[in-house]
């Protein structure tokens, strides 16, 4: 059924004259938060071709950034006059494209881009990206990412993100098939949609845009990956840098499934089951010996992440891609059973009170 759909809008596509999108139809929203070190590279890249871009209104969202993010937005304002910047009292990214919608659309904006300062964006990107909304209809259009890295463990990491083990074949994650799927990287959105399913949920730091995803698929919106653009994403510079996002990413999850009562994923259920499995295999190492079989397996496979990353980069850097790997597994799944156990401890509160 969703193959047939899929085929059926390739074909559509394929003998569809793209409609006329004004730029002035299109909002652009980049929520940020000192992001010093790449504000200025993602806006630039975004603002080609400049004949098209010049058109659009650009938005950043900043949550109060102390580290001179504000200064350079202000200082491209000056060379790009539909460069906006606004504040962004509630800091969250799911927040800052809210306040940036509610605040500087007009009624001529149909469209909603959504970007990302850690990600670098081919030519066109927008106006690909709205040309393909209107041809498909879809309420969402999401695309796809390629994680990227300059050296060293960032390289390694941008690696194995992309591979089944690091992303649990996300389609989004490195794929090239286009489909509709009920998940992926957030790009451009029908406004009248956006609208009628109330935004993001301001409340959510993270996951904030699959927790969108749900929402509209139950109000009967449909997401199409796009194949005709794609993004390269900056993938964090160190292991402490990646354990924080991961263990965000898992509680975001977790704040999802306990939003919608839905039942994890295999591949969220596989992370977790690995990090309870190592924390037995502590607990019971001085009673058998057999403990040590899980541990060593998992330590196994890290280790072959490793040496078969520094054989595909041709570089020592690959090695990396193990303890990387380690990483995206344990934060997120300790991020994902935090958030449960909190949220557990919050609904017995409230019975106790009730009660």
């Amino acid at each position: 059924m969703i193959q047939a759909t899929t085929n059926r809008a390739l074909t559509n596509r394929a003998s569809t004259k793209p409609q006329i999108i004004t730029p002035a139809e299109t909002l652009v929203v980049l929520p940020a938060l000192n992001e010093a070190d790449h504000i200025e590279t993602c806006i630039r890249s975004l603002m080609q071709p400049q004949s098209w871009m010049a058109g659009c209104r650009v938005v950043v969202a900043d949550g109060g950034s102390t580290d001179g993010t504000q200064e350079i937005v202000q200082n491209i304002a000056q060379e790009f006059p539909n460069v906006v910047l606004v504040d962004n009292p509630q800091r969250l990214q799911s927040a800052g494209v809210n306040t940036a919608v509610a605040r500087c659309s007009e009624p001529s904006h149909k469209i909603l881009v959504r970007c990302d300062v850690h990600a670098i964006y081919p030519a066109g990107y927008v106006q690909t990206l709205v040309d393909e909304l209107h041809l498909l209809g879809a309420a969402s259009v999401v695309t796809a990412m390629d994680a990227t890295g300059h050296a060293g463990f960032q390289k390694a990491a941008a690696w194995i993100v992309d591979t089944r083990l690091g992303s649990g074949g996300s389609a989004h994650r490195g794929g090239r098939k286009a489909q509709f799927v009920d998940h992926g990287h957030h790009a451009a959105f029908d406004l009248g949609w956006f609208r009628h399913v109330g935004g993001y949920d301001p409340t959510i730091s993270h996951n904030e845009d699959a927790e969108y995803d749900l929402r509209l698929a139950r109000a009967g919106g449909t997401i199409w990956l796009t194949d005709r653009t794609r993004i390269k994403y900056l993938m964090r510079p160190t292991l402490r840098g990646l354990w924080q996002q991961y263990w965000n990413y898992g509680k975001g999850r977790a704040n999802t499934l306990t939003k919608h009562r839905i039942v994890p994923r295999l591949r969220q259920i596989l992370p977790i089951a690995n990090t309870l499995l190592l924390a037995a295999s502590l607990v019971t190492i001085l009673v058998t010996p057999l403990a040590l079989i899980w541990p060593a397996l998992y330590a196994t496979v890290l280790i072959a992440t490793s040496l078969v990353a520094a054989t595909s980069l041709r570089s020592a850097e690959g090695l990396w891609a193990g303890p990387a790997l380690g990483v995206i597994h344990l934060a997120w799944a300790l991020g994902f059973m935090q958030r449960v156990i909190e949220g557990f401890g919050v609904i017995r509160r409230q019975r106790l009170l009730a009660g």
